[in-house]
């Protein structure tokens, strides 16, 4: 337990003060230090970075630090892990899940859905970014052609939500709704919409869309 509590305490106060405030080139220094110290890149990618990842999104959803520290701490994340990734190797090979992503037809906004990438990425999803203002049938054929376990949709608008059950409606008319789950999320949605709409989850936030992206993945057993 104390070891527990000096790691935590190590990542609150080193890393995640980097974090939010960008400086990449020191935590670009200090996961060399962890390294040399005789920890892998995947050691610190799970063990320090997400960590991370997770203290910045607790203290976003606290309202301790607000969007702006999130998209920098994203974006940090984003640097670092590009830098690893030829190092990084997951358990026997697998991603922790595989997901497609995208902003619903008529909606040009992608700040969102870009730092719920990041954040699933530094959590071991593998992630299709399938863009802004995808539609139906390009959100489909994703379905179709490459099998992912959680499609996740997102609209900033009130004007395009409704896009997101013309997607559940043409994943059903094609036979792939038992197939994958689907979430959703943006400013303008609620849990209740989601329900109303027939979808698996909803996430108010990014921090959240990693959390119900695991307990997606616990529950069906991979």
């Amino acid at each position: 337990m104390e070891g527990d509590m000096t790691e935590i305490r190590y990542i609150e106060e080193s890393y995640v003060p980097l974090f939010i405030s960008g400086n990449d080139q020191r935590v670009e220094e200090m996961v060399r230090q962890d390294i040399l110290s005789g920890m892998t890149a995947s050691e610190v990618v799970n063990q320090h970075l997400i960590a991370t990842m997770e203290v910045v999104g607790r203290k976003f959803q606290c309202a301790e630090i607000f969007v702006p520290e999130m998209l920098i701490a994203a974006r940090t994340m984003s640097v670092i892990l590009e830098k690893l990734k030829d190092q990084i190797v997951t358990k026997d090979g697998d991603s922790r899940g595989s997901i497609c992503i995208g902003t619903v037809r008529g909606d040009l906004h992608d700040i969102g859905k870009n730092l719920v990438i990041t954040m699933l990425e530094g959590h071991g999803f593998q992630v299709t970014d399938l863009g802004i203002s995808v539609s139906s049938e390009k959100l489909v054929m994703a379905v179709k052609d490459q099998k992912p376990d959680i499609l996740a949709m997102s609209a900033l608008l009130t004007t395009t939500m409704g896009e997101m059950k013309s997607v559940l409606n043409a994943l059903q008319t094609e036979g792939l709704r038992t197939r994958v789950k689907v979430i959703i999320g943006g400013a303008p949605v609620t849990r209740a919409y989601a329900d109303q709409i027939g979808a698996d989850g909803y996430a108010m936030d990014a921090p959240g869309a990693v959390v119900l992206c695991k307990e997606i993945m616990s529950a069906t057993g991979k």
